[in-house]
């Protein structure tokens, strides 16, 4: 028995085919294209914010070692002379150098809770050196860490007795006993960023 199909019915042609692939393949590019532009701005996002806990990071640091300060000279590492407990001079190769407290020893090792922390700048950024001993010799190299990239400067003042604002410390000459343990009031630190521009923080130095 032969079958006839039901009138009128009838496939695609050719060119509907082509119509219709031409429209699937616009709307899947366009849809490769935003799913492109969401990953982009993703990805902008999240060096945004790994940006963002880098100079926390570094200002909390910075903050911390500051509000630890502790009065202690060290010796240098030629010669009986002392090195103040908090010095800073931009003309030299650290922009502050100073001694903190807290020092965590969970190791329980042979050593003193007080730390020297030196801060410098180079092409790279800001680094924190330390060291293993307080008074060195020439003999014992720093732990360096470079704390935060993008950094075209970093300047401190401080604020002396009498309300005035210092770019040096100590303010009475690093030779006099007296201020070789001597502390500021308060510090203003000032990062100039090459993608964030100028950040300022003001640290309160205790006691």
């Amino acid at each position: 028995m032969i079958e006839y199909g039901r009138k009128g019915e009838r496939g695609f042609t050719l060119l509907e085919l082509l119509v219709a692939i031409a429209i699937f393949a616009v709307i899947g590019a366009l849809a490769m294209g935003g799913y492109v532009e969401l990953q982009k701005q993703n990805e902008r996002t999240q060096q945004t914010l790994d940006r963002v806990s880098e100079i926390q990071r570094a200002v909390q640091t910075l903050a911390l070692d500051l509000e630890q300060l502790e009065p202690r000279p060290i010796r240098e590492p030629l010669g009986d002379g002392r090195i103040p407990a908090l010095v800073a001079d931009a003309s030299t190769e650290y922009r502050v150098q100073l001694t903190r407290a807290g020092w965590s020893n969970t190791a329980g090792l042979p050593r003193p809770t007080l730390q020297r922390v030196g801060y410098r700048l180079d092409q790279e950024g800001l680094w924190r050196d330390t060291w293993p001993v307080l008074d060195r010799t020439m003999t014992v190299e720093p732990q360096r860490r470079q704390l935060l990239t993008g950094v075209n400067t970093v300047t401190f003042r401080f604020l002396a007795s009498g309300s005035n604002w210092v770019e040096r410390w100590p303010v009475g000459g690093s030779s006099n006993p007296a201020f070789q343990r001597s502390r500021p009031i308060a510090v203003e630190i000032t990062l100039d960023l090459a993608d964030w521009g100028r950040i300022r923080r003001l640290v309160e130095i205790p006691g």
